[in-house]
């Protein structure tokens, strides 16, 4: 019975040691940080022609003729992607995607080499000259 004080004693100075020990940690813990995910990248379609190579298949592109390519501008969305091209020999023009060349003719596609054009349904291709590709 004498040691009660003692043990007592004891046990008071460890909850003190917990105590003190749990409140540092408090103040002294960084602030929590938001964590956010980072952006998603849209990805485009998978080309049907490369496909269709990968299996021994023929694209079902017909070439145009009567359209040059002068250059493209690849965006990372699509639908934002720009084409220069000329029409039988007028001066060229810039055309985004989904919008009209000449009347009856959309361009459909911008890719780093070529452009895929629709014509009543059809889909032609024109290609970039290998001059222009290398720049």
């Amino acid at each position: 019975m004498k040691r009660w004080p003692l043990v007592f004693s004891f046990i008071l100075f460890i909850a003190l040691c917990v105590t003190a020990a749990y409140w540092t940690i408090q103040l002294f813990k960084p602030p929590i940080r938001s964590v956010a995910a980072p952006p998603q990248t849209p990805q485009s379609a998978p080309r049907l022609d490369a496909a269709a190579g990968l299996f021994g298949g023929r694209s079902s592109f017909a070439v145009a003729s009567n359209f040059q390519l002068k250059g493209v501008v690849v965006a990372s969305d699509p639908t934002e992607s720009i084409a220069i091209l000329a029409t039988n020999g007028k001066p060229a023009q810039t055309v985004r995607t989904s919008e009209e060349v000449v009347p009856g003719v959309r361009l459909k596609e911008v890719q780093r080499g070529y452009v895929l054009l629709s014509e009543g349904g059809v889909v032609k291709r024109v290609e970039l000259p290998e001059k222009a590709k290398h720049r």
